[in-house]
Order: C-alpha cells, then sequence, then structure tokens
C-alpha cells in the first residue's frame, strides 16, 4: 500500500504557489514575445503586393513586379508635393494630380500605381501608368475614364523632373521627411528607423535615375509631354546600361518619342508586326517588354499578375464613340465604301496590309522614332531574356512604321506615331495644311474635338492646370507624311466628314 505524502509545509506551500506564478508569469511573457514577434514579422518581412478580386481594378492598381526592386515608399511619395510644390508643373494642384494622373477616391495613389508590403509599403509603375486616358465634352465637363486607351493626360517627363528635382533639394533629409510624413499619423518607432535608411536610399536612387536620362536626352531633345515617352532610349540607359556607356548612343537615335498606343482588343493582333515601327510580331514579348519598360526586372517580374492583365486585354472591347453619330444613312454608308477604298487594306482587322510595315520613304512621317531603334538593340534584346519563359527572340529592326488596325480609333488622338497630328480631319488634310498652318497645339487636356475627331487645339488649360504646348518643328514631332491619294488627303470636304463620321463606329 502507497504511502501517503506528508502535507506541505506552510513554507513549502508558499514556495511552490510562487513558482507557479513564476511559471505562468513566463508562460505569459513568451506568449507576449511570440506574439509581437510574428506581428513584426507579418508588419515589416512580408513581401506581399495589394490584390484585387475586380479585373478592372487589378488593371489600374495591380502589380507586375515593378514595386520590388524599384518600388517606391508610398509615405514619402505622399508628401513629397507638399513640401516641394516649387517643382510641380504650373497651374496643377498639390498633389499627382498635377501630373494628368487620375485619381480616384479611396486609393492612396493615383491610377497607374501598385503598391506592395515590403518591410514598408511600396509603390511602382504599372499597365494603366501608360493605358488609361481620360476624355472630357468641354473644360468644365467631368472626365469619362476609360481603360485600355491611351493616357493622353499623363506628363511622365513632368512626373519624372518633379521627383529628380526633390531629391536634388537640399531639404530631401530623413528628419524633414519623416516629421512631414508624421504630421499624416505617427509612425511607429520601428517605422522611424526604417524611414531614416529609406530617404538616402530614395534620393540616391533618383539621381541616379536623373544621370542616366541625362546620357540619352540631347540638348534640343523635346520635352515629352502628356501621353508621350521616349520608349526605347530608356531601355538603353536603365536595363541596357551596360551596354551603352557614356557618350556610345548616336545622336540620330537619341529622339524616338511617340505616344501610348491603345491595347484592347489584343487577340486579333497576334502575328501583326506590333509597336510604332512593327520591330515585334508577338504579344507576348511586346507585353513583356512593356512591363520592364515599366519598372519590372527580369527577376521579379510578376508573371501571374501580368499575365491575368494581358489575358483581360485580349478580347477588352474597345470604347465606343461617347457623342452623338450621324443619323445620315447616306453619309455614313458613303463613308464606310470610302472606308473600304482608301483605308480597310492598310487598317482592317483582314486588310491585306494589316499589321504590315509602311517602308518610310512610302509614308513619310517623322523618321526619328524608327532611327531610334536599332540592329544593336534587337540583339541586345534577343540575349536579355536568355532562360526564362517569355525570352525575347522577334525583336527586329525594320525600315518604316506599322499598319495598326483602327477599332477605338476616335480615342487614339492625337494621330502618328508622335501624336503630332491632333485629328482626323488633320490626318486628312494635306501635311502643310495641317493644324491650320500652325506650328504648335495644346494637348494633354483630355478636352475632345468633336467636329474634327480628335483632341481641341487651343485648351491651354483645364481646371487651372496647364496644358502642354506641342511644337511640331522640334525633333521629333513633325506632322509630315501620311498624305497623298493613297491616305485620303485628296478626298473632298465632304466625302472626308462622310469618312470620319462612319470611323466614329469603329
Amino acid at each position: 500500500m502507497a504511502r501517503s505524502r506528508d502535507p506541505l509545509t506552510p513554507l513549502e506551500a508558499a514556495v511552490r504557489r510562487r513558482s507557479i506564478r513564476r511559471w505562468a508569469v513566463g508562460l505569459v511573457v513568451l506568449a507576449l514575445l511570440v506574439a509581437a514577434a510574428a506581428w513584426l514579422v507579418q508588419r515589416y518581412a512580408s513581401n506581399e503586393p495589394v490584390a484585387y478580386a475586380d479585373i478592372v481594378d487589378h488593371f489600374k492598381y495591380g502589380s507586375i513586379g515593378s514595386d520590388i526592386e524599384n518600388g517606391l515608399p508610398v509615405r514619402i511619395l505622399q508628401v513629397l508635393p507638399r513640401m516641394f510644390p516649387e517643382y510641380l508643373p504650373e497651374g496643377g494642384a498639390t498633389d499627382y494630380t498635377a501630373f494628368g494622373l487620375i485619381q480616384e477616391p479611396g486609393h492612396a495613389l493615383p491610377i497607374g500605381f501598385s503598391q506592395r508590403r515590403r518591410v514598408i509599403d511600396l509603390a511602382g509603375f504599372n499597365c494603366a501608368l501608360c493605358h488609361v486616358g481620360e476624355v472630357r465634352e468641354s473644360p468644365d465637363a467631368d472626365p469619362q475614364v476609360i481603360p485600355g486607351m491611351p493616357s493622353n493626360t499623363v506628363d511622365l517627363s513632368a512626373l519624372f523632373d518633379f521627383l529628380i528635382g526633390s531629391a536634388g533639394d537640399n531639404r530631401f533629409t530623413a528628419d524633414n521627411i519623416i516629421a512631414e510624413m508624421e504630421k499624416d499619423g505617427g509612425l511607429f518607432f520601428v517605422d522611424r528607423l526604417i524611414y531614416r535608411l529609406a530617404v538616402p536610399q530614395l534620393q540616391a536612387g533618383l539621381l541616379k535615375a536623373g544621370e542616366q536620362m541625362d546620357r540619352f536626352m540631347l540638348p534640343e531633345h523635346p520635352r515629352f509631354g502628356p501621353g508621350r515617352i521616349d520608349t526605347f532610349n530608356f531601355y538603353k540607359v536603365n536595363q541596357f546600361s551596360e551596354h551603352y556607356p557614356p557618350g556610345s548612343i548616336a545622336d540620330q537615335e537619341r529622339v524616338g518619342t511617340v505616344d501610348f498606343p491603345s491595347i484592347w482588343n489584343q487577340r486579333p493582333r497576334h502575328g501583326m508586326n506590333l509597336h510604332w515601327d512593327g520591330n515585334n510580331d508577338s504579344v507576348r514579348e511586346r507585353n513583356f517588354s512593356a512591363a520592364f519598360g515599366a519598372g519590372a526586372t527580369r527577376e521579379n517580374v510578376d508573371s501571374a499578375s501580368f499575365d491575368r492583365v494581358t489575358a483581360w486585354l485580349e478580347d477588352l472591347p474597345p470604347p465606343p464613340y461617347p457623342f452623338e453619330i450621324s443619323t445620315d444613312q447616306d453619309a455614313l454608308t458613303r463613308g464606310e465604301a470610302l472606308y473600304q477604298e482608301r483605308c480597310y487594306s492598310c487598317h482592317g482587322f483582314e486588310g491585306s496590309e494589316v499589321g504590315q510595315v509602311d517602308p518610310i520613304g512610302q509614308i513619310g512621317t517623322d523618321r526619328r522614332r524608327l532611327d531610334s531603334y536599332t540592329e544593336t538593340i534587337a540583339e541586345i534584346q534577343h540575349s536579355y531574356g536568355d532562360g526564362y519563359d517569355w525570352d525575347f527572340s522577334h525583336f527586329h529592326k525594320t525600315n518604316g512604321y506599322a499598319n495598326h488596325p483602327l477599332d477605338g480609333v476616335w480615342a487614339r488622338a492625337p494621330y502618328l506615331h508622335n501624336g503630332s497630328v491632333p485629328t482626323l480631319w488633320d490626318l486628312l488634310t494635306p501635311e502643310e495644311e495641317r493644324n491650320g498652318g500652325r506650328n504648335f497645339f495644346y494637348r494633354g487636356h483630355g478636352v475632345y474635338d468633336r467636329d474634327d475627331v480628335g483632341i481641341r487645339t487651343d485648351v491651354e488649360e483645364v481646371g487651372g492646370r496647364k496644358s502642354f504646348r506641342f511644337v511640331i518643328s522640334e525633333p521629333g514631332n513633325g506632322n509630315q507624311g501620311h498624305s497623298g491619294p493613297r491616305y485620303g488627303t485628296d478626298l473632298g470636304d465632304e466625302d472626308k466628314r462622310a469618312l470620319i463620321e462612319y470611323m466614329k463606329t469603329l
């Protein structure tokens, strides 16, 4: 029979109670430490983009991977316009709408910016930065926002100048920026430590970007202005910088400014020569090339997220013309016949020459963009994707500009590859008479010209924000070419009006 234990003495009982309390306190402290560690890991060690179930929201704000290596701290971005208003465009608000970016309620940053938690919240560019546009019926009207349309109001050169100018200012310090951020809400002490490291890193990155831009920009290089970019020169000094040491880019290839294109209805474009000069006939390669232009890298491009967007664009329909279309059936019938006769072979989906390249000697448009893309860069691109599933193999040098389908052509103004022709009426006008013979027009305001179908050329500002003065005589901005009987500029006024009326329906 087991011997019963002697009862504890009062001293032993007290010691045991203290021991149990210490264990309990220790367990609670351990649980708190584990919870705190888990919270810190979740807050600072995750690498997750903000996800969107709706495909349109995903297109506007979803990540393509540019917010990983090239991400910009969100909270720093938000305070820079307040801190450095002198670097903003004239007449604009003290936020990113000053650059023509579209700010929707409930979002920290405009359309075209993704967000990702990676120690701190980072922002990156995505497809929508260059491919969501606005149309206004008048300067005072609210804009209609159209996904897939060229970003006709967005001035990336002004945005880059603002970021680089701010970074070069002696007030761009961790103390000043953190103090400004705390006006929007206090920072956790760990956040303050992180931002003390992030501010100088951001500053160094922006100043380096400024040096790289200076490497390809000629002194007379025109400003891009709203809705335009110099596509392949950015590649030369960013992704391909080791192939282009300072001074190695020939002057004749240093200006290649073009309009942003529309990107709807991609499925029937497979196999066509793409980009303005037709230098690639693979939609997938063209799309990944655009992702790298937006800041994604070979290592970090988010293929799954990016493929989700490109799959949606395959069948995204062009937007219907938002204003009135003539009810004169005779005029529409005549316009359709003229379209079939003069335009369809080059610009209809089943046309015999659609997706083919018109030689520069024939089309006669400004050749700067054509000259900016060379055999050298094509060869570099062929090796850039070695080992990746998007490996580039279709890039090639051409001798002209590609004939593209005209679906949704009303929403793609201004016209020609460089955006030098404001309306369809001007496009059907002999080159020497375009734009009324004037050397400039205003763009970037989104106000539509319903008479001539394109953009109004006389709108100097909208809501106080100054429009961009596009000067036709500047390098790369010429509005010549696409002129003569082959291109319909010999038609009479009545026939031109009928053709334009029909083109509203495409």
